[in-house]
């Protein structure tokens, strides 16, 4: 991996962790969510519809990650309804590499070095000793499985995403009909849950929303790319370096305490990111 495609996935690890602290913030989370996707849908579309058509197969990756990214923003939006950012965030995010690892070394075709295997081990320890103050904090039981469910999507989408990136030769186009499919999928799910309460949101409700957007487009837009460079689950794994800025967008802005648990697994976060370097 180059040290520009490093810079640029650290880069979208930052902008993951900013648009999930704007949902969670955000008076109702689903609603949120929901303009969000609107918003990264109608800019997808404008972007693909400028570009060349997908062929067939790359198709059947879009509408299996469209599946997969849905049902993400779903278990996501519950979990944050349970738990912090600082909570939630390490285990929606913690496990997801540790599956894509696993699964690209059986599976796929990645040649991943000795000590980016350890890399991501220390990535994952760290993101696990991070989440381990649910249960101190005493925290609603519920947003575990909730957050680990997010896990086991976000797993999926990136292997689907990385590989149909490739098929698709153009990292660009996919992620603009990803994100126009998302919004088709996410929008009729929304509906049958809340009604049409996004269409009575607060002005500031939309302006969140659409910041959201726009800062998640761009974080996997950067990812999807990346992957087209380097092995997926190293990607995947540097991406999970958005839980050390969640954790002090958390600290910063929402006064989550910082004690030495936590400053121990972001220092293990960043030791997992060194070592993918040597």
């Amino acid at each position: 991996m180059s040290i520009w495609v490093l810079l640029a996935v650290l880069f979208a690890a930052l902008l993951h962790a900013t648009w999930n602290a704007l949902i969670k913030v955000g008076a109702s989370k689903m609603t949120s969510m929901l303009i969000m996707t609107l918003v990264q849908g109608a800019a997808g579309l404008a972007i693909a519809l400028t570009r060349a058509f997908p062929t067939g197969e790359v198709w059947l990756w879009l509408l299996a990650s469209g599946l997969f990214h849905s049902a993400y923003r779903l278990f996501l939006v519950y979990a944050y309804e349970q738990g912090d950012l600082s909570r939630v965030y390490p285990i929606a995010r913690g496990a997801a590499p540790m599956l894509v690892l696993v699964i690209s070394a059986v599976l796929l075709s990645d040649v991943i070095a000795g000590l980016e295997y350890l890399g991501i081990l220390v990535l994952g320890l760290g993101i696990l000793l991070m989440a381990q103050g649910v249960f101190r904090s005493h925290e609603s039981a519920k947003l575990v499985p909730l957050a680990l469910g997010s896990a086991a999507m976000t797993a999926g989408y990136s292997l689907v995403d990385g590989l149909g990136a490739r098929a698709a030769g153009d990292a660009v186009t996919y992620v603009a009909w990803l994100f126009a499919l998302d919004a088709v999928f996410f929008t009729p799910i929304f509906l049958a849950l809340r009604g049409r309460s996004a269409l009575t949101a607060s002005r500031q409700t939309w302006v969140m929303g659409s910041l959201a957007a726009m800062a998640s487009y761009g974080a996997y837009a950067i990812v999807v790319w990346a992957m087209t460079l380097a092995p997926i689950a190293l990607v995947t794994a540097l991406r999970e370096t958005s839980i050390l800025f969640a954790v002090m967008i958390g600290w910063l802005f929402f006064g989550e305490k910082m004690g030495v648990q936590k400053a121990a697994a972001a220092g293990l976060i960043v030791l997992g990111v060194v070592i993918t370097r040597l």
